[in-house]
């Protein structure tokens, strides 16, 4: 049997407000900058943010833009005026006669 699987100790996670868990890595020890213990989202102590001040500050810096910046190289006085598009003629069909059994003559 082939020896595939690597050392995998005992090791010690410690984070910075100073918890250690206990485990197994093929790392060793280390430390982390949060853990369970002092991470916002599990303490209760998370921020929560204020969408409503966004949403408005957000339509102040690009809501009201009414002016028309004209492109390089373009006519600025037809700058920002919808063409109206060209209407196709319409194609003439033939109209065929359905044809059935009871129409043709039967030959025989």
């Amino acid at each position: 049997m082939r020896d595939i699987h690597p050392y995998y100790p005992a090791c010690t996670i410690s984070c910075a407000c100073g918890a250690a868990y206990p485990t197994r890595s093929t790392r060793g020890d280390f430390t982390v900058d949060v853990c369970g213990n002092c991470h916002p989202f599990y303490t209760g102590k998370q921020k929560l943010m204020d969408t409503a001040g966004r949403i408005d500050r957000f339509k102040r810096k690009f809501g009201e833009q009414t002016k028309v910046v004209p492109k390089p190289g373009k006519d600025p006085n037809t700058q920002g005026v919808k063409i109206a598009k060209k209407e196709k003629p319409a194609k003439a069909k033939a109209e065929k006669a359905p044809e059935s059994a009871e129409a043709k003559p039967v030959e025989g």
